[in-house]
């Protein structure tokens, strides 16, 4: 997600740590209907929030359905097609999936959806581990503003906005801040 300065006075909540953990567990159920067998799912997120997204909905599932869902992490700094024109190299971290990949699905999990170029990336990414049976992609939001003509399987939020509006998600484990997703604009 493009880093933005936000003027804190015009920001607005749109979710709360309740209304994320009821979105993200919504999504769980739909991951429940849609995949049989669970064994052969992995929840891959993209660092640093959708990791820790994916982690919440693996225990959403297992909750649920007591089946333990694995989970990866699936890098995209070095598979993005902007990676020459910014300023700085992205941080890059390791990547870590459960192979064999082949008749697995692999849910691609982030928190805003937006151009749709980091799923693509992501995409890249797992084809160099294999090639897996289906992947599908849950997100927090989805702000709308596609680039690539790709859409989210499981969605938390559909929030339409602004190109010039910013959406902020704030995890305590990965933010050291309470869960809430924020509306703010560009200054």
């Amino acid at each position: 997600m493009k880093q933005t300065k936000q003027n804190p006075q015009a920001a607005v909540p749109i979710m709360d740590a309740e209304a994320i953990r009821r979105a993200l567990r919504r999504i769980a159920h739909e991951i429940i209907e849609r995949n049989a067998p669970l064994e052969q799912v992995v929840l891959a997120g993209i660092p640093s929030r959708g990791v820790e997204i994916a982690r919440r909905i693996a225990a959403f599932i297992h909750e649920i359905e007591k089946i333990d869902v694995e989970t990866g992490v699936i890098d995209v700094a070095m598979h993005r097609d902007d990676v020459g024109k910014r300023p700085e190299l992205p941080l890059v971290h390791a990547s870590k999936l459960p192979l064999p990949l082949e008749e697995r699905t692999i849910i691609i999990v982030d928190d805003v959806l937006y151009t749709g170029r980091t799923v693509r990336a992501a995409m890249d990414a797992i084809n160099s581990f294999g090639r897996p049976a289906r992947i599908q992609l849950a997100v927090l939001i989805d702000r709308g503003h596609r680039e690539l003509p790709i859409r989210p399987d499981y969605v938390g939020k559909n929030l339409p906005t602004a190109t010039r509006e910013q959406i902020q998600v704030r995890l305590q484990e990965t933010d050291n801040e309470a869960d809430a997703v924020w509306l703010g604009r560009e200054i």
